[in-house]
């Protein structure tokens, strides 16, 4: 069976990306993943970068994994590290490959890092899942019921994103007054941390980048 390698490129930053990423990037023959996961990263491929779009990306991975089946060294490029979010296209990679794992940085560790938490006091709730994030919201209404610890959430792009996360909680009786962080674009130039109500945050008609996760702090 072919054998495809896939990379967590870390949050953004490009001095995050781990030195056994960088190889695995440099010696391939082929690089996929999405156009803005493949940017900070470009520098590093020597051989065909393939940018994949979520209309397109079956196609892309099928010939992905043609080239790794006569023989090819072939990369699949994931934001983060490939445990927090990556699931779907670990799945979709899977299902015409073996596949090594390569971790990277998240941003989940850049946001405990900018807001001094600890993991061991926190928890990580992920929406980013296409089925099944009802479950996540759920577990997240009561944990905020009980606050026993840091909350973290990944929102999912583009259609259950911040403000609609909080209309839904204060739907479900999490009350107004609520206090959380919105993160965005972390180890990126035009990074931004601010403070809201649960309140403020339903009522924010700003867009918010996909890169953003949201903390509710003890």
């Amino acid at each position: 069976m072919a054998k495809i390698t896939i990379v967590g490129v870390g949050p953004g930053d490009p001095d995050l990306l781990t030195l056994k990423a960088r190889d695995a990037i440099r010696s391939a023959d082929y690089v996929a993943g999405f156009e803005t996961v493949l940017k900070p990263v470009r520098r590093w491929i020597s051989g065909e970068a393939l940018p994949m779009r979520y209309r397109d990306q079956e196609d892309v991975l099928e010939q992905l994994a043609a080239h790794a089946e006569s023989g090819k060294l072939c990369v699949v490029c994931a934001w983060g590290d490939l445990n927090f979010s990556a699931k779907e296209l670990l799945d979709r990679v899977r299902r015409r490959a073996d596949v090594q794992l390569i971790p990277g940085v998240s941003s989940v560790q850049v946001a405990c890092a900018r807001l001094g938490l600890a993991m061991e006091a926190s928890i990580f709730i992920t929406l980013h899942a296409r089925d099944g994030h009802e479950a996540g919201l759920q577990e997240l209404v009561e944990r905020l019921k009980r606050r026993r610890r840091n909350i973290i959430v990944l929102p999912r792009p583009f259609d259950l994103m911040p403000a609609a996360i909080a209309a839904l909680l204060l739907q479900e009786g999490i009350a107004a007054n609520t206090q959380l962080r919105a993160l965005q674009r972390l180890s990126l130039p035009d990074e931004s941390i601010r403070e809201y109500t649960l309140g403020e945050l339903a009522a924010e008609e700003a867009e918010f980048s996909d890169l953003t996760i949201l903390v509710f702090p003890v």
